[in-house]
């Protein structure tokens, strides 16, 4: 049996008349770089601060680093790092005093576990000095990172880390993301970003306060139920009213700079510059959402 760090048991949690999460199972172990993928609103936020012991589910349970998140979580709080999808450290501290700060609240030092922010500390240390308040997005995300690694947690839960970042600095940070996976951290990051899910070793696809599917992005885009086509012209948008009113389409979406095209039987030949393609967790997560609202 694989070492399982975290365990969810039919969590479910509502706020006033919208359930925010229905039955959530979740399985996730140790050592993997685990994505929660899905738009806002999914119920990511909630999920997080419920592992995190933030907030108190309505029914169910959840386990991390084998501590209960109810009863322990005092101690629960030692094991893990958790870094808020808004930014949420002290602006009117430099930067160097807030990781001073957050190392003191779990009876550390920076020299004690410099080498584990190493290589993202490096990247705002010139600017120690600087109110974190005047940071760029991207060193904002450096050094909240620093204090939710600073204590050697063994779990980092990041809500929506790479949200209003710039394309360098989200490529940056998954970057950062493979070096700390390799140093033996449990990461489990959300993201609204569906490009990301591809540089997880596992996902679980949520909407609606459900989880849709759980799996390596591979096996979740073989598992692509269709053959998908895509497609383009000088004006998508009236194209894509063109094939929503044929007949033998069944799903017609726009994807950049194509359309992604699935029929219902075979492909109508008819279609010019109509060519095959490989299904994004995208493609596959609209199509288990749709199924889930059959």
């Amino acid at each position: 049996m694989k070492d399982l760090i975290v365990k969810c048991f039919n969590i479910s949690k509502s706020y006033g008349n919208i359930k925010a999460l229905t039955d959530i199972n979740l399985n996730i172990e140790k050592g993997e770089l685990f994505g929660l993928i899905g738009p806002d609103g999914a119920g990511k936020t909630t999920l997080f601060r419920i592992m995190a012991s933030l907030i108190l589910a309505d029914s169910g349970s959840a386990f991390v680093d084998n501590l209960d998140v109810v009863k322990d979580y005092k101690a629960l709080r030692r094991h893990i790092g958790y870094m808020p999808g808004r930014f949420s450290l002290y602006q009117d501290l430099t930067v160097e005093e807030n990781l001073i700060f957050f190392a003191k609240i779990f009876n550390t030092s920076i020299k004690e576990n410099y080498h584990l922010i190493e290589n993202i500390y490096k990247h705002i240390e010139p600017f120690k000095n600087r109110m974190a308040g005047k940071l760029s997005g991207g060193m904002k995300q450096k050094l909240a990172l620093s204090c939710a690694l600073i204590h050697k947690p063994s779990v980092l839960f990041l809500d929506e880390p790479t949200t209003g970042v710039d394309p360098v600095s989200r490529k940056e940070f998954w970057e950062i993301l493979g070096k700390l996976k390799a140093q033996g951290i449990t990461i489990i990051a959300s993201t609204p970003y569906m490009d990301e899910a591809n540089l997880c070793d596992r996902i679980a696809l949520i909407q609606h306060g459900k989880i849709l599917s759980v799996e390596t992005p591979q096996k979740i885009t073989a598992a692509y139920g269709k053959k998908l086509y895509r497609i383009n012209a000088a004006d998508n948008f009236a194209l894509l009213t063109q094939l929503r009113g044929n007949p033998e389409v069944a799903s017609c979406l726009l994807f950049g700079g194509y359309l992604h095209v699935t029929f219902k039987n075979d492909a109508d030949t008819s279609i010019p510059n109509l060519e095959i393609t490989e299904p994004s967790v995208e493609d596959c997560f609209i199509e288990l959402m749709t199924k889930s609202n059959d």
